[in-house]
């Protein structure tokens, strides 16, 4: 016997994907619900093989080594220990060596404003005469070059550091690792944004010859200062402690200043007060080496997919996962959503450079964007918008921080523990509050707004994770 069926009078639909199938349903009085989905990894199959991989059956034991990566990187406490000679702290620094930020690179691809500063720095350490036999020098391969970040040392911009160079010391006791990062050379003719004028390589004499002794005594009279302690205190008053930390900085000086009048009323003390009334971003680098600190203790751990670098040298921009210490490298990208001094515009503009962006691997600058009302002016201007950036790093990260909280979200953590299957499942790239530099002129800094992060080093360091276990 035969039943006849009939055709069901209501449905009640579920789409993923292209939203116009929805739109067709209810615009025949159905009911439907859309589900937003996209091909993981825009659908490319080595990426996809190689997510299949790591969120298979390796999965238990990455998920197990990022949780431990990720407390490193939230729990641990650096502090500020001192200030010294490059000479006489980074390890493997060479008597004729410059380190610089980003990955490895040699001279005659190096951009610019780099160019510049490296010049300036071989002046001021007095291999050259002035910059033009600075510039033979290191185009004859006279003076090493290396990325600071092989020698636990980050850098902001285009500094190039040199065996005298004034280092802040940020010692992770607890993990064992040490974190390293110039003296803020501050505002103005300044070789970190690409001069080589007088004025620039007088600027790191002064920090050398003035700056260093002196705070080397404050730090010793004072005491280690809690970095990640102050960094937090400055999100919850604003800062990203990266594009902006001025908060910060304030709070440093007002621990430090009885230290500071001690000194006296001699004439390089008081210049020195001079300098430090004017430097907005005095924290920035402390950070950065507390930072480091922190990634160099992750990086001890195996078998993870957590980002421990991200650095950019204006021509190339290279990634690190914990456990590895090999560079994935593609080109550096512009910075977008930038704002220019008056008379430039982005065709002046040099590529994103720097190592500040390890900062964002810990849960500032641009992870913690939300909380600045300065930041988002470079995300489109208004808080929402700058919310609207933190969430997206929470897409691809695994965390939220424990210590770094933001006001304008209920009080909630930064994004922590960048993980690299997510950047390549979702397409979501980190991004970067940075300065802009000039590309061709020597300039300096002619704005600032935030870099993306290309994919293609996440890329090629998931493929390399993939086929670096057990399927």
């Amino acid at each position: 016997m035969s039943s006849v069926r009939t055709l069901p009078t209501s449905a009640q639909v579920v789409n993923l994907g292209l939203p116009a199938f929805t739109d067709a349903v209810l615009a025949q009085g159905a009911e439907a619900l859309q589900v937003d989905w996209t091909i993981p990894a825009g659908g490319d199959p080595a990426s996809v093989a190689a997510l299949t991989t790591l969120y298979g059956t390796r999965s238990v034991a990455i998920d197990e080594a990022n949780a431990e990566i990720v407390r490193i990187l939230d729990r641990g406490v650096p502090f500020l220990t001192g200030v010294a000679p490059a000479r006489e702290v980074v390890p493997g620094m060479g008597e004729r060596m410059l380190l610089h930020s980003g990955p490895p690179i040699a001279y005659a691809d190096v951009c610019d404003p780099m160019r510049r500063s490296m010049r300036a720095a071989v002046v001021a350490e007095g291999w050259a005469l002035d910059v033009e036999g600075a510039d033979k020098l290191l185009a004859r391969g006279e003076i090493t070059l290396d990325a600071a970040n092989d020698h636990s040392t980050v850098v902001p911009m285009v500094t190039a550091l040199g065996p005298t160079t004034p280092m802040w010391i940020a010692d992770n006791t607890d993990a064992g690792t040490r974190g390293f990062a110039p003296v803020n050379q501050g505002p103005g003719d300044v070789a970190w944004f690409g001069r080589e004028s007088q004025a620039a390589i007088d600027r790191l004499v002064f920090l050398r010859d003035v700056v260093q002794p002196r705070f080397s005594r404050i730090i010793d009279q004072v005491g280690p200062i809690d970095i990640m302690s102050l960094a937090g205190q400055g999100v919850q008053m604003g800062d990203d402690v990266h594009l902006r930390t001025q908060a910060t900085t304030n709070l440093l000086i007002r621990n430090l200043l009885p230290a500071i009048a001690g000194l006296g009323n001699d004439p390089e003390s008081l210049a020195m007060s001079r300098f430090l009334a004017t430097s907005h971003l005095f924290f920035l680098t402390i950070a950065m080496a507390g930072a480091k600190s922190l990634t160099l203790a992750a990086e001890k751990v195996t078998g993870g997919t957590v980002v421990t670098t991200m650095a950019r040298n204006g021509t190339t921009f290279g990634v690190k996962i914990a456990g590895s210490d090999t560079w994935h490298i593609c080109d550096a990208p512009p910075v977008g959503n930038a704002l220019y001094y008056s008379g430039y515009t982005e065709a002046d503009a040099a590529r994103d450079v720097g190592d500040s962006a390890v900062l964002e691997l810990v849960g500032l600058g641009g992870a913690a964007a939300a909380g600045s009302p300065a930041v988002a002016g470079f995300l489109g201007g208004s808080m929402d918008d700058a919310a609207r950036a933190t969430r997206e790093m929470r897409r691809i990260c695994l965390a939220e921080s424990t210590r770094f909280k933001l006001p304008t979200m209920d009080f909630s953590g930064t994004p922590v523990g960048v993980d690299v299957r997510k950047i390549i499942e979702t397409g979501v790239r980190p991004k970067v509050t940075t300065g802009v530099l000039h590309v061709s002129s020597g300039a300096g800094q002619i704005g600032a707004g935030v870099a993306t992060a290309p994919i293609e080093g996440f890329t090629a360091a998931l493929i390399t994770l993939a086929d670096s276990g057990p399927a």
